[in-house]
């Protein structure tokens, strides 16, 4: 996430993936298998496919089907307010801060699913449905769970037309499986990146020391920006979201760029978030 909030950026040593974790995002997909989906958005437009079936879907119809599923989040808040994580950035310190990030719209009632660490202590939430200057709506946080790095978000759908994902069980999941990326990398709106799942049941850190297990890892392109978007399967349908890289290098800004090795908290994780916030989508 662009300056954004927390994205911690890691120098090297995998050691057994116990090397320090950036937050940015990471995207596996499923195979052809027919999968289980956890949730459905009754009464929405499902923009997602079901993945039910049997013939995968080429990179360009995923994107086609899912980018308008996806929203840029700009977080604002007062320096030093928030989650610590973020200094991790190595940022200047500046009056006020905005964090940017992806989100996942769940519902045609304004439901949208991030990272934690994108909108941790954010005074204000600014959510564009259709890329930078399109549609901007402010958005407030209903739930969040610190120790899962997920937050749940709220917006008022009155006049506008959202197009819900549909989170599918990951357990089908096989690495090597394609899987694809749509988020807001330094800010560049609704970017489609491809690779495979590289690796199962990782475990990575919330910004709170606390361990998140069950995460996917994927080689697929993710850099800050892209921290609350959608892991997408091959049938279209949300396995994860994308969440940390371990990076070696960094930038002037002190955020590191992709190297291939991006995390994903799982479906499974996400789902069990909105059951105990109670969330209905």
């Amino acid at each position: 996430m662009l300056r954004s909030r927390t994205i911690s950026l890691l120098s090297a040593a995998i050691g057994g993936l116990t090397a320090l974790a950036v937050l940015l995002v990471a995207h596996p997909s499923a195979s052809t298998t027919t999968t289980r989906v956890i949730s459905r958005h009754s009464g929405a437009t499902e923009f997602a496919s079901n993945a039910t079936s049997a013939a995968a879907l080429t990179p360009r119809e995923v994107y086609e089907r899912d980018a308008h599923g996806v929203v840029a989040i700009r977080a604002t808040s007062s320096a030093g307010a928030g989650s610590s994580a973020r200094s991790l950035l190595g940022a200047q310190e500046q009056t006020e801060q905005t964090d940017t990030g992806s989100g996942i719209v769940l519902s045609t009632a304004g439901l949208i699913v991030t990272n934690d660490h994108v909108v941790d202590g954010a005074s204000t939430i600014a959510v564009s449905l259709d890329g930078e200057g399109g549609r901007t709506t402010r958005a407030t946080v209903v739930a969040e769970d610190r120790s899962s790095d997920l937050a749940l978000l709220k917006i008022n759908p009155s006049g506008l037309t959202l197009h819900p994902l549909t989170l599918v069980n990951s357990s089908s999941t096989e690495v090597g499986d394609a899987a694809y990326a749509i988020g807001n990398p330094f800010g560049l709106n609704w970017t489609l990146t491809t690779g495979i799942v590289s690796a199962l049941n990782r475990e990575i850190k919330a910004p709170d020391g606390s361990p998140i297990g069950h995460v996917i890892q994927t080689d697929a392109a993710l850099n800050p920006g892209n921290s609350g978007g959608p892991l997408i399967n091959d049938a279209g349908s949300v396995i994860g979201i994308n969440s940390q890289i371990i990076s070696g290098s960094s930038s002037a800004t002190g955020q590191g760029g992709s190297s291939g090795v991006g995390f994903a908290i799982s479906s499974e994780t996400i789902e069990a978030f909105l059951r105990q916030s109670n969330a209905t989508i």
